[in-house]
């Protein structure tokens, strides 16, 4: 390990691995560290939005066919309704979380990234980072470490303003496919989600404000996804994690910038947090090349302005069946309008345009 170098990220998950990624395709020298030992695997769905794809493509990451699922679009269920739609352009890509850090982590390694794995940061300071009793000289240090972050606390930006907490359980279930989307089951106090990741795996992930809720029980609430299950094999161990809606006020200070879940989170429900955190490494790369990390913070809200809105939207439903149901029946009725949020979410619509359609949505609500 050397004494010093350009970059030093802090976490060694997706958004660290891509960090580490773009800051090497800007000719930095880089090192980065994790305490864990990899493949790193994090309670999550393991769906990647469309417009995650791109970003992901620039950093040189790429899925065997056999690794992944594409996934056409997305269906919503709620009390025997639903709907659906297709993503516009791009589809989203459905793979396990393990299979994604080790492709990034070989990516990553082969463009000359000096890997630390289990090797816990102890502290940062003036002079870099901390690894137990040696300093690594660093330019720039980068905070990865998730929705729980140490970097955030000792770089002083802890600053925020957390709106909601939800939990969620994650496991997969071998099973023949059975749709071609990703899927978001209402009930009245919690989500289901699926996207196969494999042609016969499936990735499960269920939601609630209940802290207490856990998957086999949560499992009952969704008659139509436990049927599809019914029989299935369970795959991985249940894992479990806290959903945050979490802005700061700040994601840098000095030569320190946060990037992912450290630099603030968007509900689960929106499915965006690994497409955020492509695209904020990229542009914090960029913005490191450039010397000025104010302009990270600029870029840095606007990207999370769209993820946040469309979860506030989605979150409208929870705890309201009367509301899901009204919305499954104008979806049906009027699918274009589904059409159209989706295009929304993935970025594909201005938001100014949802002034037209959302009048239009209102109107259906009223008279339905």
């Amino acid at each position: 390990m050397a004494d010093s170098t350009d970059v030093f990220v802090i976490g060694g998950g997706p958004a660290g691995l891509a960090v580490a990624i773009a800051a090497r395709q800007q000719g930095f020298r880089v090192i980065a560290a994790d305490g864990a030992i990899p493949p790193i695997d994090k309670a999550c769905g393991e769906n990647l939005m469309p417009e995650a794809i791109a970003p992901l493509q620039q950093l040189g990451i790429s899925f065997r066919e056999e690794e992944c699922q594409a996934l056409a679009g997305i269906r919503f269920l709620a009390s025997g309704l639903s709907a659906e739609a297709d993503f516009p352009s791009q589809w989203a890509v459905g793979v396990r979380r393990t299979t994604m850090h080790r492709r990034m982590a070989e990516r990553a390694a082969s463009l000359g990234v000096d890997l630390l794995w289990g090797t816990p940061v102890t502290s940062i300071s003036r002079d870099g980072v901390c690894l137990g009793g040696r300093t690594v000289a660093a330019k720039w240090i980068v905070g990865a470490d998730g929705a729980n972050s140490r970097v955030r606390r000792w770089a002083g930006l802890e600053a925020s303003r957390r709106s909601s907490t939800r939990y969620g359980f994650r496991l997969h279930y071998r099973v023949a496919r059975w749709t071609d989307r990703i899927e978001l089951y209402w009930a009245r106090d919690a989500q289901g989600y699926v996207a196969f990741v494999t042609e016969d795996q499936v990735c499960i992930g269920l939601m609630s404000r209940d802290a207490h809720m856990r998957a086999d029980e949560a499992l009952h609430r969704f008659p139509e996804l436990e049927a599809h299950l019914r029989n299935a094999e369970v795959v991985s161990r249940e894992r479990g994690a806290a959903s945050l809606t979490r802005k700061l006020r700040g994601v840098y200070r000095g030569n320190v910038a946060l990037v992912g879940d450290a630099s603030g989170t968007v509900d689960a429900i929106a499915g965006e947090g690994l497409g955020l955190a492509f695209r904020q490494a990229i542009v914090l790369a960029a913005c490191m090349r450039s010397g000025r990390l104010n302009n990270y913070q600029k870029e840095h809200r606007g990207m999370a302005l769209r993820p946040s809105f469309m979860a506030r939207l989605m979150l409208l439903m929870d705890g309201r069946p009367w509301l899901q149901q009204r919305n499954l029946k104008v979806f049906r009725k009027r699918p274009e309008l589904f059409r159209r949020l989706l295009a929304l979410h993935v970025g594909e619509v201005s938001p100014r345009d949802l002034a037209r359609d959302g009048l239009s949505l209102g109107w259906e609500l009223l008279t339905t």
